[in-house]
């Protein structure tokens, strides 16, 4: 026990004190030194959520392997470690790299033996916790890791507004988060956002307006007025006012931004609603499908000090609400028919059985293939919510 207790303690130690850009060397050397690793490589998810990158340093590359038909991407999508035996004496041991619900990518770790492996596979796990945390916190002084997750270039507007997202999944008792945004290296302008209190979780669905820098632009400056007005303590109704007045005060209507802010109660699923604008919310509960419609009001900036009002309805524990915004439910197939709602509400049911970090994903998939080609004209963003309560 002790011995367990002091390698692991090493392994913490070398990744906490390690530069932000050697995390990968730091535990490189422990799990050679404490573990009898034969290789350890790390892997990030890019932004299209296709591949896990290689985290590395020319000369020293790698191929990017796939998240859906890999070893390493069945431990991602699975969220559990898996044990590769190829031939011989080795076992590859692919481990999730996860901070509170946020997938990040896999640690690859190669070790002699399986019974050598098995008997170490939780302390291994906690390494990779401690890295992913590791990793957040680099991220601040390093682009290391923000390299390592394109696969292409981003545009300026996409990248703009992938640093402007809290993360594309997290996880609490009460409830798990998952979104992705669509196509993942030049989208426009819609977001997400979403922040938990001990009591309470704020989410917003932001659908963009216009195309590209201008769009990007927009949308930075009314997410970060609504944090600004959340952060000061303001009820939902007067965050959506002070934010468009922000919006309104720069564009003088010419611009603005459709939004759907929700305020759960985590203790008791009340949750207050302000729909201003278009993106909508389709809730699976007990097998059943059904819309969730709310009072639509005016876009954010669209006119000069309009006023807010909040509704509300209740979450039970089971609930399954997915998000959408018009670059989902407007998309048209190759002959003109659009998605719908129809077609949503079948593909949130064939995806009932996936945790909600992979929903966004599985939908964006089956999109792509009623829209007929890879490149969509215009974003699309999921947002999907599994409510357990307390």
């Amino acid at each position: 026990m002790t011995t367990i207790t002091n390698r692991f303690v090493a392994a913490e130690r070398a990744l906490r004190t390690a530069a932000p850009h050697q995390l990968l060397d730091a535990v490189r050397r422990v799990l050679t030194d404490q573990y009898a690793a034969d290789s350890v490589e790390l892997f990030l998810a890019d932004y299209g959520l296709t591949v896990l990158q290689p985290v590395s340093v020319l000369p020293h590359t790698l191929q990017p392997v796939s998240v859906h038909s890999s070893p390493a991407g069945r431990a991602f999508g699975a969220q559990e470690p898996y044990l590769e035996i190829p031939s011989g004496d080795l076992v590859r041991v692919h481990l999730p790299v996860t901070v509170r619900g946020d997938r990040l990518g896999v640690l690859t770790v190669t070790l002699p033996g399986a019974e050598h492996a098995e008997g170490c596979l939780g302390e291994l796990a906690e390494i990779a916790e401690v890295l992913g945390h590791e990793v957040v916190v680099a991220e601040r002084d390093t682009d290391l890791y923000l390299q390592a997750r394109r696969r292409d270039r981003l545009t300026l507007a996409a990248e703009m507004q992938w640093q402007l997202l809290p993360g594309r999944s997290c996880a609490r008792p009460e409830y798990e988060l998952g979104a992705q945004l669509e196509p993942a290296y030049a989208i426009f302008g819609d977001n997400f956002d979403w922040s938990a209190s001990a009591d309470r979780l704020s989410l917003y669905v932001t659908n963009g307006m216009g195309e590209g820098i201008e769009a990007s632009l927009l949308t930075n400056l009314a997410i970060n007025a609504l944090r600004n007005a959340r952060r000061a303590g303001l009820p939902i109704d007067d965050q959506a006012a002070l934010a468009d007045q922000a919006v309104y005060a720069h564009y003088r209507g010419r611009c603005y931004l459709s939004v759907l802010m929700l305020e759960f109660d985590l203790a008791t699923g009340r949750v207050r609603v302000v729909d201003a604008g278009s993106p909508q919310m389709l809730r699976l509960r007990r097998g059943v499908v059904e819309r969730v419609p709310f009072d639509a009001q005016l876009p954010l900036g669209m006119f000069e000090e309009t006023d807010y009002v909040v509704q509300e309805f209740r979450v039970e524990p089971g609930d399954r609400l997915v998000f959408v915004s018009d670059g989902v439910y407007d998309v048209a197939s190759p002959g003109g028919e659009p998605y719908g709602e129809a077609a949503l509400a079948r593909a949130i049911q064939s995806t009932r059985l996936l945790p909600a970090a992979e929903v966004p994903r599985a939908i964006l998939r089956e999109l792509t293939g009623h829209r007929g080609r890879s490149t969509p004209d215009d974003d699309a963003l999921v947002v999907c919510l599994d409510w357990r309560g307390r």
